[in-house]
C-alpha cells in the first residue's frame, strides 16, 4: 500500500488527481515531495501521454470533419463522439484505478509511461 505523503494525502490520491487535468499531473512531476514516487511518476506521465493523444486524435478529427462535413459526411460526427467517450471512459478508469493503489497500462500509452517514470 503507498505511503501517505507529508500533505495527507496518499500516493493513491495523488495518482488519481493527476488524472484530473495535464496541470496537476505535470505538477506533481515537478514537486520533490511527489515525484520521489515510481508510482505517482507513473500515473503522471501516463495522464500526460492520454492528454497528448487525446489533443492529436482531436485535432486530425477535427481537420477531417469540416471538409467531411462540408459534402454530408455526418458520419465522422459520430466517430468524434466515439473517440471522446472512449477518452472519457479512460480518464475515468484509470483515476479509478490509480486510487485503488493499482497500475492499469492504457495499450502503447502505459508501456511508454512507465519506461519514463522509471
Amino acid at each position: 500500500m503507498p505511503e501517505s505523503t507529508k500533505s495527507g494525502f496518499s500516493e493513491n490520491t495523488i495518482a488519481a488527481l493527476s488524472y484530473l487535468t495535464f496541470a496537476p499531473a505535470v505538477l506533481f512531476l515537478i514537486l520533490p515531495r511527489y515525484n520521489k514516487s515510481s508510482y505517482v511518476r507513473f500515473h503522471a506521465w501516463q495522464s500526460i501521454l492520454l492528454n497528448i493523444v487525446a489533443f492529436v486524435v482531436s485535432l486530425a478529427l477535427s481537420l477531417l470533419a469540416e471538409p467531411a462535413l462540408k459534402h454530408g459526411a455526418y458520419f465522422i460526427l459520430g466517430v468524434v463522439r466515439v473517440m471522446w467517450g472512449v477518452w472519457f471512459g479512460l480518464w475515468i478508469a484509470t483515476a479509478i484505478i490509480a486510487l485503488n493503489g493499482h497500475r492499469f497500462k492504457i495499450l502503447f500509452i502505459g508501456p511508454l509511461a512507465e519506461r519514463t517514470a522509471e
